[in-house]
C-alpha cells in the first residue's frame, strides 16, 4: 500500500476528456515532446475504459473512490429527487464513498488537491482543497478558506464561463489558454511550499476546449493553432511536473474519458414523446418535472431513462408488476433508434443491475443507454425533433478512448476509471 511508502510521492495531473488516440497520433507524428520522452521512459501510452454514462461528474467521482456509481452514488450531472419531483445536481456531500485523498489525509499525509469535478464543496483534509467547476465563487473554494486570499491574489479561474464558447470564440480560447497557465502556476508554488504525499492537479480547459474547438482541429478551421498550442503549452506543463519528480515518486496523468465529433444531439425525451411514454401536463414544458401523472418514462442527460414507477416516482402511474415488461419493451426500442441517414445511434442498453452494484443502486436510472460515436444523448424537452445538428458545442464524450501514461503504476492493469486508486491502495 502506498500510504507506508516513506520518502515517495505521488503526483497525479488530471486531463479532462483527452482521447489515447489522440495524444498517440501526437506523439507518433512528434508534436508532444514531453508526453513522448515520459511515455518511452515508462511503459507507453495506456488506452482504458470510461464509466455509464460517459460525463466527467461520475468518471471522476468512480476515480476518486475506487468504486460504481451504485456504491458512491453519483449518477449524473443533473438528477432528481422522487418525493417531491425536484431536480437537482449532485455535489462532493452527495457522494457517499471517501475520495483518494480523504484516505490518505486520515492516514496522516498530506495532500494537495485542485479543480477535480465533484469536490465542491471542499471536504476537509490534512492539507488543501481546491474546489473545481459548480463552485458558486472564489471565498467557497478553498479548505482552508485562509488560501482564498492568496487564490485571489494569483488571479485564479476557477471554470473558465462556458456561456463564453457560444458568444465570443476568441475570447473564450484566449480565456482557455490563460486559465492552464494560472492553474499551473498555483499548483507549482503550493507544490513547492510544503512536503505533500499526494498532490493531484485537475485540468478543466481540456474538455471545455474539446467541446467547443473540436470541429475546429479536424477542419482547418479558424481556432485549429490555436488548440494546437493549447496542447503543446499542455505537454509543457506536463514535462516541467514530471521533472520535480524524483525518481521514486510516482507520477500519472489520465484522462476520464476521450471525445469525437458531433454528428447530431439526440433528444431522447422527443422520442419518449413520439411513442407516447411521456405526456405533459401543460402545452409548453420547460423541463421534465412538467410530465404528466399518466407518463410512463422520462430521460435525464445523458442517456439515463426512468420509468415513472408507481410508489418511487411523485407521480407515478407504472404498476411494480409491469415495471419488467415495460423495462424490456423500452430498451428493445432504444436500441432501434436510427438517425435520418437510417444510421444506428444505441451502442448499448444497459438495466442498472447489469453495470451497477452497491446500496445506492435503487437510485440509479433504469435503463442506461451509451450511443455510438458521434451521437450525443441529451435531456432536453420541446425539442420537436429527434436528431439536432450540432451548435457551437461540437465535441462529445466517448467511453473507451480514455489514456492513462506515467510512472509508478502498473499500466497493464487499468482497464477502467475504477482502477488507478485500486492499484495505488494495493487492493
Amino acid at each position: 500500500m502506498f500510504f507506508k511508502k516513506k520518502n515517495r510521492r505521488i503526483v497525479i495531473l488530471g486531463i479532462d476528456g483527452v482521447p489515447y488516440s489522440f495524444l498517440k497520433s501526437g506523439t507518433d507524428e512528434g508534436k508532444f515532446k514531453n508526453i513522448k520522452m515520459i511515455t518511452t521512459e515508462n511503459g507507453g501510452l495506456k488506452k482504458y475504459n470510461s464509466v455509464y454514462p460517459t460525463v466527467s461528474s461520475v468518471a471522476w467521482s468512480s476515480y476518486m473512490t475506487g468504486k460504481n456509481p451504485g456504491e458512491h452514488s453519483i449518477f449524473g450531472f443533473v438528477d432528481r429527487s422522487t418525493q417531491p419531483f425536484v431536480l437537482k445536481i449532485p455535489l462532493a456531500n452527495d457522494r457517499t464513498e471517501k475520495t483518494l485523498w480523504k484516505q490518505a489525509s486520515e492516514k496522516g499525509k498530506k495532500v494537495l488537491v485542485m479543480n477535480v469535478p465533484v469536490t465542491y464543496p471542499p471536504e476537509e483534509v490534512n492539507g488543501i482543497l481546491i474546489s473545481g467547476f459548480l463552485t458558486p465563487g472564489i471565498e467557497k473554494v478553498v479548505y482552508p478558506s485562509s488560501y482564498v486570499g492568496y487564490l485571489k491574489q494569483k488571479g485564479y479561474i476557477i471554470d473558465v464561463d462556458p456561456r463564453i464558447g457560444h458568444t465570443n470564440r476568441r475570447r473564450f480560447m484566449d480565456e482557455l489558454h490563460r486559465a492552464l497557465d494560472i492553474r499551473m502556476e498555483v499548483f507549482f508554488d503550493l507544490l513547492g511550499k510544503d512536503d505533500y504525499f499526494l498532490a493531484q492537479c485537475h485540468i478543466m480547459e481540456t474538455d471545455r476546449i474539446n467541446h467547443f474547438f473540436w470541429g475546429d482541429y479536424e477542419d482547418d478551421g479558424e481556432f485549429k493553432g490555436d488548440f494546437e498550442k493549447f496542447y503543446s503549452k499542455l505537454d509543457e506543463w506536463i514535462g516541467k511536473t514530471y521533472s520535480l519528480l524524483n525518481n521514486e515518486d510516482v507520477f500519472i496523468v489520465l484522462s476520464d474519458h476521450g471525445f469525437c465529433r458531433v454528428k447530431y444531439n439526440v433528444q431522447i425525451n422527443h422520442f419518449l414523446e413520439e411513442e407516447g411514454y411521456l405526456l405533459w401536463q401543460t402545452d409548453d414544458p420547460d423541463n421534465i418535472t412538467a410530465l404528466s401523472k399518466d407518463s410512463i418514462a422520462y430521460s435525464l442527460i445523458p442517456g439515463r431513462v426512468f420509468i415513472n414507477l408507481e410508489g418511487r416516482e411523485e407521480k407515478g402511474s407504472v404498476p411494480v408488476s409491469k415495471y419488467g415488461m415495460v423495462r424490456q419493451e423500452l430498451k428493445e426500442k432504444l436500441l432501434g433508434l436510427k438517425s435520418p441517414k437510417g444510421e444506428q445511434i444505441i451502442e448499448r442498453a444497459f438495466f442498472r443491475e447489469e453495470i451497477y452494484s452497491g446500496a445506492y443502486i435503487g437510485n440509479a436510472a433504469d435503463i442506461i443507454i451509451h450511443p455510438k460515436w458521434g451521437f450525443d444523448l441529451k435531456g432536453n424537452v420541446n425539442t420537436g425533433e429527434l436528431c439536432q445538428k450540432p451548435g457551437t458545442i461540437d465535441g462529445m464524450h466517448t467511453y473507451d478512448d480514455a489514456v492513462i501514461f506515467g510512472r509508478g503504476i502498473k499500466l497493464q492493469e487499468v482497464n477502467s476509471i475504477q482502477d488507478p486508486l485500486r492499484i495505488l491502495l494495493g487492493k
